[in-house]
Order: C-alpha cells, then sequence, then structure tokens
C-alpha cells in the first residue's frame, strides 16, 4: 500500500466519521456512556476533529510523491 492510498483510505474513513457526527446533531440522536448521556458539545468537538482529519488526509493524499 502507497502512501497515497493510505492517506486516501483513511480521509474516507474520517470524513463517514464526520458525516455520522453531524447527522447525530442533525436527528438529536443522544449517546449515553455507562448510563451518563454524552453532551452536545462533545459531539460537536468529535465532528470537528474528525472533520479536519479528513480534510488533511485528502490534502496529503493529493500531494505528489518522489
Amino acid at each position: 500500500m502507497t502512501q497515497r492510498s493510505f492517506c486516501l483510505i483513511t480521509s474516507i474513513l474520517f470524513l463517514l466519521m464526520a458525516l455520522l457526527h453531524a447527522v447525530r446533531l442533525l436527528q438529536g440522536w443522544q449517546v449515553t456512556i455507562g448510563g451518563a448521556v454524552v453532551p452536545i458539545w462533545v459531539r460537536c468537538i468529535g465532528l470537528a476533529i474528525a472533520g479536519f482529519l479528513a480534510y488533511e488526509g485528502f490534502l496529503l493524499s493529493k500531494t505528489p510523491t518522489r
């Protein structure tokens, strides 16, 4: 597996995670861990991190290799 394909595959996975976070926020689905409901601000941070990692991965997959 080349570095470019690795970056592309992981970027797609992070994009899917970001989309799932966005859908959860829009639909109002709650996440419960050990009986405690995860607050919305934690989900927003998850969306931002997953989106950023997807963006950076797509940038890295487009850079020319030597």
